[in-house]
């Protein structure tokens, strides 16, 4: 999520301007390559607002009419540039067609001078978000963090950070559940801790129930020399903590597969910075989790893999690779893979979905299926800076496309795998 998010954009930049230099080089029409998936792009969010912004969720209804993504303002003049995110939640503005063409006025709901990350909404209460925040300005720390082979970039674990709970918005309509709707963002609301751990607490996201929070959880013992994370289940009924998934290497970023059965997640089981794939089984025992039956390893490469998601029918997933640069890890596009727990990682069949230069990742669909957002290096560029930014993009799934079609997602096609479509 949001720190990897962080490292790997900054990877990308001395890449994609080596090939902007290049002679003879010339861009990828990626609207035209994206066509069969995705259609009528729109950027989200832009520079003249946010020096950057992304990993942004949907809310749960159908058609989603809010997101939720971390951001940095674009700065008063005179002032500095905030070093953290900030978390944000905007509704999104649809034309007559009901074709989305951009937000409202983007609202801030995270305290000033805190690190955010990995928001999500709550998808029984409509009021309430969750998010992970230090609360407090981060003290610094010289203890270790993730890092990508010898790159500058130390992707660090706040240790202050808890994953906390807002009610953000007003309510309107009936009584019944489903009549009740979000309105405006309540002035003054503020985020109370869910739970307290010590150590770095984030990644988290709902069950379909609301009930079990799903999160990574920094350990006190490192493992390969730097900080590493678990994976575990919060349930909000009984206040209690169970561990899925105990390894060492860092093993983060996980979600529910939408019947709940299942998790995705990223891992560095190695020690080696290849961040690879995995799915495990969730071991459910009278409603509650107890561990996990099995846990299947998806990729297994030499490419750093990472921010897998959950297409809703339950057949694949999205996820950003380097695979297309294998050598520097310095481009990274978004790739689909097949979930069958029968076949081995080598035989899962794997289709490419982005193609423009710099940095396209963390892509999620909304509950409907009908959008996938992503964070992407692809808008204007602000002149004297290198690259564009990050930025948060929403494109509509073709109807006549393999994502519409989740079963053929992968029929016909020459062999897609990442190391086979580097550009």
């Amino acid at each position: 999520m949001t720190p990897t998010l962080a490292l790997l954009l900054a990877a990308c930049t001395a890449a994609q301007t080596s090939t902007a230099n290049r002679p003879g080089a010339q861009p990828l029409d990626w609207r035209t390559l994206e066509a069969p998936l995705l259609v009528n792009h729109v950027q989200i969010t832009s520079r003249d607002r946010f020096v950057k912004a992304g990993e942004a969720y949907f809310d749960h209804d159908s058609p989603p009419n809010w997101i939720i993504f971390q951001a940095v303002p674009v700065p008063a003049p005179g002032q500095m540039e905030d070093p953290h995110y900030a978390m944000y939640v905007a509704k999104l503005q649809r034309d007559e067609s009901g074709r989305i063409t951009g937000t409202e006025e983007p609202v801030r709901i995270s305290p000033p001078s805190t690190y955010n990350t990995c928001g999500w909404f709550d998808p029984v209460d409509r009021s309430r978000v969750i998010y992970a925040s230090t609360l407090i300005p981060p003290a610094r720390s010289d203890r270790s963090g993730f890092q990508v082979g010898t790159r500058n970039y130390v992707w660090q674990f706040p240790e202050e950070t808890e994953i906390v709970e807002q009610s953000v918005f007003a309510l309107t309509g009936g009584e019944g559940e489903s009549s009740v709707v979000r309105g405006s963002v309540k002035p003054g609301s503020a985020p109370e801790v869910l739970f307290s751990r010590p150590n770095y607490d984030a990644e988290c996201s709902f069950t379909r129930d609301g009930r079990f929070v799903l999160y990574a959880h920094v350990r006190d013992e490192p493992s390969f020399g730097r900080q590493d994370a678990d994976i575990y289940i919060y349930d909000t009924a009984s206040k209690t903590h169970t561990p899925l998934v105990v390894a060492d290497g860092y093993d983060g970023g996980p979600f529910f597969s939408p019947d709940d059965k299942w998790i995705c997640y990223r891992s560095d089981r190695q020690g080696n910075s290849h961040l690879q794939l995995f799915i495990a089984e969730i071991d459910w025992e009278d409603g509650k989790p107890v561990g996990i039956r099995r846990e299947i390893q998806i990729t297994d490469d030499s490419a750093v893999n990472w921010a897998p998601y959950w297409h809703p029918s339950g057949k694949f997933l999205v996820y950003g690779t380097s695979a297309v640069d294998p050598q520097r890890h310095s481009n990274y596009e978004v790739f689909a893979i097949e979930i069958d727990p029968s076949k081995p990682s080598a035989n899962l069949r794997q289709r490419r979905i982005t193609f423009a230069a710099g940095a396209d990742v963390l892509p999620v669909f909304s509950d409907d299926g009908r959008l996938m957002m992503w964070t992407a290096q692809r808008g204007p560029m602000v002149e004297g800076e290198i690259k564009p930014s990050s930025q948060v993009w929403i494109a509509e799934v073709n109807p006549g496309g393999g994502f519409a079609k989740p079963a053929r997602l992968f029929e016909n096609l020459p062999d897609q795998r990442p190391e086979n479509a580097a550009r």
